[in-house]
């Protein structure tokens, strides 16, 4: 009995640039469309979501081409795909996993139940229960918050968009909340996460010489998308300034995630995880609990920005002739200078 070939990557991709050449629009579609189905099965779902989301792209474009009435709705609809895109700084997709989280073990926790949550909707609709989909992420700058949402968006699988804030934000009387009307329905139509950071920003229309009530009508316009904000979609918004938030705005967060700077046990996880492939190793290893000691004050951004720098300056200061061996040693005394030089820069006297 003959065996039935299995279809790898290779071929749908061979498939797809053979339709694309030969312009056969049907056929490349369905290529398209199975090489998504094959990356969901084998596991490379990022592939697949990056892919879905060009093809819905690709598909919003072609229909945008084709005659129409100006007034239409089709006409309409194109100026605000076209309006929504500028307000987007990137759409991305993670492979972060919660391996990747150092910080509070009450944070993970919580996260770990909102993915539950949102792998388990069906269940939850059954008794008629909620999904959590609005996430508020707050405390010190460097201190994991966008990795957390990463995270999330690795976890469940979805693509998230990333708000390109500066571009929402309008002196123009009425004109924030209309970008934020228009960047909540793309994010419904494409069931997927809304990153929002430097959140508190939102409150900040007061800046522009208005008077409090177009701050107010701001909030308002918030409040109400998040009543409209369909479960499979979510908001992730984070801020280093929780104190410039509307209360009625903290309150209708489903889960509030305060975020802190790193003990000295958490300094020690981080450097661990940093130099997990096992390549590296220093060289004066009883030096290390007093540098780790020394880091307090910092940011688990700024711990570990010194490190990498400590490991490039090491490499440099190696031989030519031994680059490329199997281990390499960081220089402990190259590492505590930067840590000394990154607290100054920062006027962290502790």
């Amino acid at each position: 009995m003959q065996k039935i070939k299995a279809v790898s990557q290779s071929d749908y991709i061979k498939d797809i640039a053979r339709f694309g050449l030969e312009n056969d629009q049907e056929k490349l579609l369905m290529a398209l469309n199975e090489l998504i189905a094959h990356s969901k099965t084998t596991k490379k779902t990022n592939l697949a979501l990056q892919l879905q989301s060009i093809l819905k792209d690709s598909i919003r474009q072609q229909q945008s081409k084709t005659l129409m009435k100006v007034g239409s709705p089709v006409h309409f609809q194109r100026i605000e795909d076209k309006e929504t895109d500028d307000l987007i700084l990137e759409k991305i997709t993670s492979e972060y996993s919660f391996e990747n989280i150092i910080g509070e073990d009450g944070i993970k926790s919580e996260l770990e139940y909102l993915v539950k949550e949102h792998a388990s909707t069906d269940l939850l609709h059954y008794y008629n229960l909620p999904v959590a989909n609005k996430i508020l992420l707050h405390g010190p700058s460097g201190c994991g918050k966008t990795l957390a949402s990463y995270v999330v968006a690795g976890e469940l699988q979805k693509m998230m968009i990333v708000v390109n804030l500066g571009a929402i934000v309008s002196s123009k009387l009425g004109e924030t909340s209309k970008n934020l009307a228009k960047l909540f329905r793309r994010a419904a139509a494409e069931d997927c996460i809304i990153f929002i950071d430097e959140f508190d920003s939102l409150g900040k229309v007061r800046d522009y010489g208005q008077d409090h009530g177009e701050m107010k009508r701001v909030v308002n316009t918030i409040l109400q998308l998040f009543d409209y904000l369909p479960q499979t979609s979510m908001l992730i918004a984070a801020t280093n300034q929780i104190d410039m938030l509307d209360p009625a705005l903290l309150r209708r967060f489903d889960l509030n995630l305060k975020f802190e700077l790193p003990n000295e046990t958490q300094i020690n996880d981080l450097i661990k995880l940093t130099l997990k492939n096992g390549k590296y190793k220093f060289d004066e290893p009883k030096q290390v609990d007093e540098i780790i000691a020394a880091c307090k004050g910092l940011s688990y951004y700024s711990i570990q920005k010194t490190i990498v720098s400590a490991i490039k300056r090491s490499l440099f200061d190696k031989k030519p002739g031994k680059m490329r061996s199997l281990t390499l040693t960081i220089k402990t005394a190259i590492w505590s200078e930067l840590i000394s030089a990154e607290k100054k820069s920062l006027q962290i006297t502790s």
